[in-house]
């Protein structure tokens, strides 16, 4: 991992983020290098994977984790918690999924597809804090359109 972006909802609003560039202590494939634009110089004085991990373990406490595609983020933010000694458990909500059923026959259902016919604005795609943000809008917009209850919501927010 090179960079890791997220943000707590409370159903409302934003109530927290955390937002860092990560040194993954190996060369950055090309591939990599080209999508997100991240260099290997960026990386260089970020700190590592276990050295942010309490952050976003407070962020992520008792909270469902959302992504688009949420197997994929899950997966590699569990990974590399379970090699920094540390025991990740969450619920998920994928945004794909979840949009596919609220917004169905929409053309794509990419993130940068999605927020185009939805009209979410996205700075920075595929960068972590760019698709981070846009998502948030995405899951707002879920909410707000979710006519089926698809979307856990707080008690005090129903």
């Amino acid at each position: 991992m090179t960079e890791i972006a997220m943000f707590r909802h409370d159903g409302l609003t934003v109530v927290d983020s955390f937002h860092t560039l990560l040194n993954p202590d190996c060369p950055i494939p090309p591939f990599i290098r080209h999508l997100t634009g991240i260099s290997e110089q960026m990386v260089a004085t970020a700190p590592r994977f276990e050295e942010v991990a309490a952050d976003i373990l407070r962020v992520s406490e008792g909270a469902i984790f959302v992504a688009h595609n949420v197997a994929f983020d899950f997966n590699f933010v569990k990974k590399e918690l379970d090699w920094a000694g540390h025991a990740f458990l969450r619920r998920t909500l994928c945004t794909v999924r979840t949009s596919r059923k609220i917004f169905p026959g929409l053309p794509s259902y990419s993130l940068g597809r999605l927020c185009t016919s939805l009209d979410i604005p996205v700075a920075h795609r595929h960068r972590a804090h760019g698709d981070a943000a846009a998502t948030v809008q995405l899951f707002e917009k879920l909410m707000a359109h979710d006519r089926y209850q698809l979307i856990p919501r707080p008690a005090n927010n129903q």
